[in-house]
């Protein structure tokens, strides 16, 4: 055996230890065994000048330079409804059920077969931090943060190093993204805070900050571990249950989520949460609720997702966790709508791991309802709403005898002097074009990835544009010259060319971005879709009555009446003027089809392989705005399969199935043209 046949002998050895080690937590070797075949290896790799692609010797952790760069993931990851109660989650499981029952109704009369009653399955929501991984043809290529759902941090340094995780998988073809929780144990936390200066509040502060570290030795220093939950794309591998997945990345040598059981009776669920709930101070690492999902992946298909959460999943929030600690004062903020909110200052207390120093008050009307509105000074409850927000509950027992004073309202705006006025139980600055935290709020939210998209736009940058007088309202940014830029502090020749370069591009923006950008009270990224959407152009929905508005789904009165009144008011038009008048075009959305013109509408497409002038994401786009929908993989409830050049294995399974195969765009565009006409032509069935 030559040297190189040993290295590779070795490896897989090594791997094979660290996957019963650090995943199963199953020694296969005493610790000398391991650390001399390492060693061998070792010395191997130094000698030859070979270090094998999944060497157990590149997980040594190392200083990176440079930052993280984004990552978009191949499918979004969608936050989950959530509830703290028995009743919420009754209500769910009734919706889903509800759900299940109308897409069968919908398949009967299709011809097709019934989904499976629902199988709930119970798993624990840890708290840490999302990660996703991406294997191609059986190597690690990539690691990412959750991000926003569909852009993240590139984090493939760090994660590497971590033990359990393997840097190749046995399934050699294909891509693959598996979706995990990176934690940090408890027990290291302790041992860390016991060795380390600098405290770490608790361990979901401690593996973000291990991950995004420059300095990958402090991923070993703190334990980090993952567990996986999801596979969130497989290129050419269809699943059926979450169970299959949950299998399949076992088989992978991934470490999966240590608890999932599967329930079909909801009383037995429900029974299980309490006791999982009861166990969980003794588990060694941090989980702040429970997560109950379908477990047929066609089910969940069939009942789909809101903007924000699939309609499959929920989280169970545990309860709060609560403390005494003394109301030391009260500070006003202004928001970027203008309304001015009280937030509580504390003394510092330690609730559930984590140090609280500030708390939400809401409003005076909060304020007064939980009794505190002469309690300044004294000792009050503090919960920590599903480990995450503070909030005053009222005063505590003990505080009637401690000195206090009354919290009063401010007259005027704290940020720019401007009185308030007042509208129910809030406090609001009118002055909404000079305010400055009003106008630098404004500005980040018009400047955010989801908005106009310019990158470098910072809230500090923001500041710093108001505070030299550069941007008064959002419509200077595109007024801003490298002149301007290079006399203010921190403003490099590079940073002021990157920023406007950034600006520029923001000019051709999605006519859905814009309206999402503008700030429109009650208007957030769906609504603003929904209205592109509808409208087709700015100028259709700037000129819509009141009327038309609500003739779009999800916007009723109030947001109607809002977004009237917003083009209405004459500093909003002077700001369009000048920002179209400085080259702002947002760009116009093809409008819903009218009701007839929806030939696809039931069908379900596979897209596989190269076509001729459409891109993969322009052919799905095609597809839907027909009414058709486009899975990612071939199944018995596919109709079509659309099979340009070099088509993968999607083309093989669909022949295998029966399901038949649109060779290439003008197959496609056929059918689409004999459905329109209704001549049969195009029905699979």
């Amino acid at each position: 055996m030559d040297k190189r046949e040993r290295m590779e002998a070795l490896v897989r050895l090594l791997n094979e230890y660290n996957y019963y080690y650090y995943t199963l937590g199953e020694p296969k070797v005493p610790d000398e065994e391991y650390d001399a075949l390492y060693d061998e290896l070792v010395r191997l790799e130094r000698e030859t000048g070979i270090v094998l692609p999944d060497s157990p010797t590149q997980k040594v952790g190392a200083e990176l330079s440079g930052q993280f760069p984004e990552h978009r993931h191949r499918v979004p990851l969608l936050s989950l409804d959530k509830t703290t109660t028995e009743a919420g989650l009754r209500s769910w499981a009734e919706r889903v059920e509800r759900l299940w029952a109308e897409a069968n109704a919908a398949r009967a009369a299709q011809g097709l077969s019934p989904l499976p009653a629902p199988v709930y399955v119970l798993e624990p929501k840890f708290d840490g931090l999302t990660v996703v991984l991406t294997y191609e043809d059986g190597r690690l290529t990539k690691a990412a943060t959750r991000g926003n759902g569909e852009v993240g941090e590139m984090i493939f340094e760090t994660v590497k190093v971590i033990p359990s995780v393997p840097l190749s998988i046995p399934e050699r073809r294909g891509v693959f993204e598996f979706q995990g929780e990176a934690i940090m144990p408890r027990s290291r936390l302790l041992r860390y805070n016991e060795e380390s200066p600098v405290k770490l509040a608790n361990t979901r502060n401690g593996v973000a900050g291990a991950l995004r570290n420059l300095d990958t030795r402090e991923v070993r220093r703190r334990g980090v571990d993952v567990f996986f939950y999801h596979v969130n794309y497989a290129s050419d591998r269809p699943f059926r249950s979450h169970r299959e997945m949950i299998a399949f990345m076992r088989e992978m040598r991934l470490k999966v989520t240590p608890y999932s059981e599967a329930f079909t009776d909801l009383e037995a669920l429900l029974r299980a949460i309490r006791e999982k709930e009861a166990e969980r101070a003794a588990l060694d690492y941090d989980i702040d609720g429970l997560v109950i999902k379908l477990d047929d992946l066609a089910t969940r298909e069939a009942l789909g997702a809101t903007a924000k959460a699939p309609r499959w999943a929920i989280a169970w929030k545990f309860p709060a966790v609560e403390a005494t600690t003394r109301l030391v004062d009260v500070v006003w903020n202004v928001g970027r709508t203008g309304v001015v909110t009280p937030q509580a200052v504390l003394e510092p207390v330690e609730v559930g791991g984590v140090v609280v120093r500030h708390a939400t008050l809401n409003n005076i009307e909060d304020i007064e309802r939980k009794g505190l509105r002469f309690a300044l000074g004294r000792l009050v409850r503090l919960r920590r709403s599903n480990d995450v927000i503070p909030q005053i509950l009222g005063p505590a027992e003990a505080a009637e005898a401690d000195p206090a004073h009354e919290i009063v309202p401010p007259a005027a705006c704290p940020a720019c002097g401007t009185p308030l006025e007042r509208e129910g139980p809030f406090f609001y600055c009118p002055n909404t074009l000079s305010c400055p935290p009003q106008l630098i709020r404004q500005i980040v939210h018009f400047a955010q990835r989801d908005a106009m998209d310019i990158e470098g736009l910072s809230e500090k940058t923001a500041a710093q544009f108001v505070e030299a007088g550069l941007v008064r309202d959002v419509a200077d940014l595109y007024a801003l010259t490298a002149e301007a830029l290079l006399v203010l502090p921190r403003f490099g020749a590079k940073k002021a060319d990157n920023l406007l370069a950034a600006i520029e591009r923001s000019k051709a923006v999605p006519l859905d971005r814009f309206l999402f950008a503008l700030g429109i009270h009650g208007v957030g990224k769906e609504t603003a879709r929904r209205l592109a959407e509808h409208f087709g152009s700015f100028d259709a929905v700037f000129g819509a009555t009141f009327e038309a508005l609500q003739a779009v789904p999800g916007v009723g009165e109030v947001v109607a009446e809002s977004i009237v009144h917003f083009f209405r008011a004459p500093h909003v038009r002077e700001t369009l003027e000048k920002l179209f008048a400085r080259g702002v075009r947002p760009q116009p959305v093809a409008k819903e089809p009218e009701p007839g013109d929806r030939p696809l509408a039931g069908l379900t497409f596979v897209l596989t392989g190269t076509l001729e002038t459409l891109s993969r994401e322009e052919a799905t786009a095609l597809i839907e705005s027909l009414g058709g929908r486009v899975a990612g993989s071939v199944s018995r409830n596919t109709d079509y399969v659309v099979a340009g050049e070099k088509p993968g294995s999607k083309r093989a399974r669909a022949e295998a199935l029966g399901i038949p195969i649109l060779e290439g765009e003008a197959a496609l565009r056929a059918l689409i043209e004999a459905r329109r006409q209704g001549d049969g032509s195009g029905d699979r069935r």
